[in-house]
């Protein structure tokens, strides 16, 4: 059977594409300050490992790649998320390619994918769904590639992929099952009896043994925290599956996704299968009572397909095809891009609370710095600095110094394994509680909230309690593996 060609690749325009976005990430990077996530991962990746609690190691690797080499700023650690976003819109135009789109079929997959809401919001920022997202693109590529040619050397390339993929996130294995399960069930089921398919899972194995050897020596915590993840947002993950996939992605280009999976079911069939995994990958999630946007990378292999289709009705309806484009370009800067004015933030958190968590980190240190200061100087020496979670710990590790504040100790995720204060910390306890928790107070003596955190946006440390504690009820040593967090 002779397998469909390609088009020649639009180099040109696509990379225009993918620098101007390019330009527009990095004029932008610095604008509001560092998520909280990307502090955690700053302070993981002066702690490299070959893996965490609650992940591999590649994104704090990266984080500290990027700091290095491009400053230890905002914008410094954002470099590489940036390229990374590039090279995702590249990818998804050659996914255009693959499923027959010539020059203006490409070009309108690179818009589309600059203009969605889920390619800018990740982009911006660093965080593990930013190489994740380019992991799949690439994944997804070389699986299309496998069934265009039926030449299982692609299975290499899916394999080395995906080893790597898992050194950042374990959400890549998603799409890969779901593929497998869909080819098992519309085929072509030849691809998998090929030998390259055993050399493949060799090398993901290979390149993700040291993060798996890690998790095992450990008791598997990730999996610990994952259930957690499940267990306490899982109702409402179901509930805004399918709005989010919408909202996410951006509500203008759903016919463009509706229009790929009608093509790759109905005439490219040889690509039926990939078509199918989106719909079992979203069964997958569901059940698990993930989040919704682990299932939206295979929505842009779907509008990738529907690039080529749509050209016929663009053509007929351009009025209503740019005025479509514009549209869905300002909604997704304004909802996942730092273009509104600080104060004008809460407006958009509801939907995308990403935008908050951006927003207020060195006004809640200078807040924590006055609490501090509570404790009478003589006492400073053998008192403690507690915070709840990992985004104020690094938060303050990154502007603390610059307040005389001292080392600060977390329980939360990995913070746990890295630093716990001495026995001979007997004194007082300044405990951050972005919620108060008396189960974590009763650890402490005569707790009294001497401040509050005040946040320019109704994000999670808006009404931070401030407590202050004459001190720990039994030594730290003894109280650490109490009070650890896992989520």
């Amino acid at each position: 059977m002779t397998r469909p060609s390609v088009p020649a690749f639009a180099a040109r325009p696509v990379l225009a594409v993918a620098m101007l976005v390019g330009v527009v990430l990095t004029a932008l990077s610095g604008r509001y300050g560092y998520h909280r996530d990307e502090l955690y991962f700053m302070v993981a990746g002066r702690h490299l490992n070959w893996g965490y609690v609650d992940q591999p190691p590649l994104t704090p690797f990266i984080a500290r790649v990027s700091t290095t080499v491009f400053g230890d700023t905002v914008v410094g650690l954002r470099v590489l998320s940036t390229l990374s976003t590039i090279a995702t819109i590249v990818v998804i135009a050659l996914l255009a390619r693959e499923f027959g789109s010539d020059r203006r079929g490409q070009l309108l997959a690179a818009i589309c994918a600059a203009l969605s809401g889920f390619v800018l919001g990740v982009g911006h920022m660093v965080s593990t769904a930013t190489y994740d997202l380019l992991a799949w693109m690439l994944i997804g590529l070389f699986a299309v590639k496998l069934l265009r040619t039926l030449d299982g050397r692609w299975w290499l390339a899916l394999g080395l992929t995906a080893g790597i993929a898992i050194e950042n996130k374990y959400l890549v294995v998603l799409p890969i099952a779901a593929l497998f399960v869909s080819l098992l069930i519309v085929g072509p089921r030849s691809v998998l009896r090929s030998w390259w398919l055993l050399v493949g899972v060799a090398v993901a194995g290979v390149v993700a043994l040291p993060n798996v050897a890690w998790q095992f020596q450990h008791g598997w915590p990730q999996l610990t925290v994952a259930s957690g993840i499940s267990e306490d947002d899982g109702t409402e993950n179901r509930i805004m599956f399918v709005p989010l996939q919408i909202l996410q992605l951006s509500p203008f280009l759903v016919p463009l996704w509706v229009a790929g999976f009608l093509r790759l079911w109905r005439r490219l069939t040889w690509a039926r299968s990939v078509a199918l995994a989106y719909p079992v990958l979203c069964v997958v999630v569901l059940v698990a009572g993930g989040k919704s946007y682990y299932a939206l990378p295979l929505l842009l292999v779907l509008v990738a397909a529907g690039c080529e289709p749509a050209l016929g009705w663009i053509s007929r309806h351009r009025v209503q095809a740019i005025v479509g484009l514009v549209l869905t370009a300002v909604t997704s800067a304004v909802f996942t891009l730092p273009v509104l004015p600080a104060s004008a933030v809460d407006l958009v958190i509801p939907v995308n609370k990403e935008q908050g968590e951006q927003i207020g980190w060195p006004g809640f240190v200078e807040t924590v710095a006055t609490a501090w200061e509570r404790i009478p100087a003589a006492d400073r020496a053998n008192a403690t600095l507690f915070a709840s979670n990992y985004g104020e710990a690094g938060a303050i590790e990154r502007y603390g110094a610059a307040h005389g504040l001292p080392t600060v100790y977390a329980t939360h995720m990995s913070y746990y394994d890295w630093r716990r204060p001495p026995d001979s910390n007997t004194g007082p306890v300044l405990l951050i509680e972005i919620v108060r928790a008396p189960q974590r107070e009763q650890h402490f003596r005569d707790c009294t909230q001497v401040g509050t955190v005040k946040s320019p946006v109704s994000n999670d440390e808006d009404g931070t309690a401030l407590m202050l504690c004459s001190g720990p009820t039994e030594p730290w040593s003894t109280l650490w593996p109490k009070i650890r967090q896992f989520y």
